[in-house]
């Protein structure tokens, strides 16, 4: 199995989904999508192997990989999505409130990101009403000096946890952590448009994003691409944002017309005869 499988809980997502075991989940022959990308479903840098089926989350990512090139794909839509079936809301949750604010990160393996945070913080609190929540990706958070900007201003700042690498020091329960959050909030916000302000919109927040974009250090140039993004998607560009246009076009980036049953889904990635060998000693039993 490739070991982005497992990044964020993506496959342990769809093993409770699949009606396995969440703590184990079976091999996959194939790369998950791991994040919304504006490209083919897999970024500048993460190239799958050939051979392989290419779970994409969207009919949207198919349609760029295959005029890039690529075959092989199997549309399934976002385990963000079936992470929302599965992990039903709270009844007893307080009513939501304030925003979630998701500052752009880099990556510990490809990018670093430079930017005045201090600029960012004084938009954050001139624009935003009520609370605001700061949740900062692992790689800034693990950064003494950029917590503390975020720390001093007196919003509090989380974190989801950690994407890991070949199968180590990831949290599985990120996506989780995430879901719960977005949960506690009205507004989602960014300074670039990223897959925090599809996972928030497509779940009812009014998203935003605005501010100093900040910029990747010796960024590869199909890894980048913010003029780009405003001028394709203006309409989720903004201190004010219609939800139920962002709304619309998060449920069609996230494939939410491909999710799938729990049995197809199990055939798709290539599961099924191992449900069935356990329902089979289950019911045996």
């Amino acid at each position: 199995m490739d070991s982005s499988n497992h990044w964020y809980g993506h496959a342990h997502i769809l093993a409770e989904y699949c009606g396995l075991d969440p703590e184990n989940p079976p091999r996959i022959d194939g790369v998950i999508q791991h994040g919304w990308t504006f490209v083919h479903g897999f970024g500048g840098g993460h190239n799958p192997p050939h051979g392989f089926a290419k779970y994409a989350w969207s009919d949207v990512c198919r349609r760029r990989g295959q005029a890039h090139g690529w075959r092989d794909y199997q549309v399934i839509g976002a385990p963000f999505l079936y992470l929302d079936r599965v992990l039903p809301p709270d009844p007893d949750a307080p009513e939501p409130e304030g925003t979630i604010w998701y500052p752009f990160h880099g990556t510990v393996d490809f990018e670093k990101v430079e930017g005045d945070h201090s600029d960012l913080l004084r938009e954050i609190r001139e624009t935003e009403d009520g609370p605001v929540t700061v949740c900062l990706y692992y790689v800034e958070y693990d950064q003494p000096e950029v917590r503390r900007h975020y720390e001093e201003s007196g919003f509090r700042v989380i974190c989801h946890g950690r994407r890991g690498q070949f199968w180590q020091g990831g949290d599985t329960d990120f996506l989780r952590r995430q879901l719960t959050e977005l949960r506690r909030h009205k507004r989602v916000a960014s300074n670039r448009l990223t897959t925090a302000i599809f996972y928030g919109a497509a779940i009812g927040l009014e998203p935003a994003v605005y501010g100093d974009p900040m910029v990747f250090v010796d960024a590869r140039k199909e890894f980048d691409a913010t003029d780009w993004l405003e001028h394709v998607y203006p309409e989720l560009h903004g201190k004010t944002i219609d939800q139920p246009t962002a709304q619309r076009i998060a449920l069609r980036e996230l494939g939410a017309d491909a999710l799938m049953s729990p049995e197809e889904l199990r055939i798709a990635l290539g599961w099924q005869d191992i449900w069935l060998g356990q329902h089979e000693e289950r019911t045996s039993a």
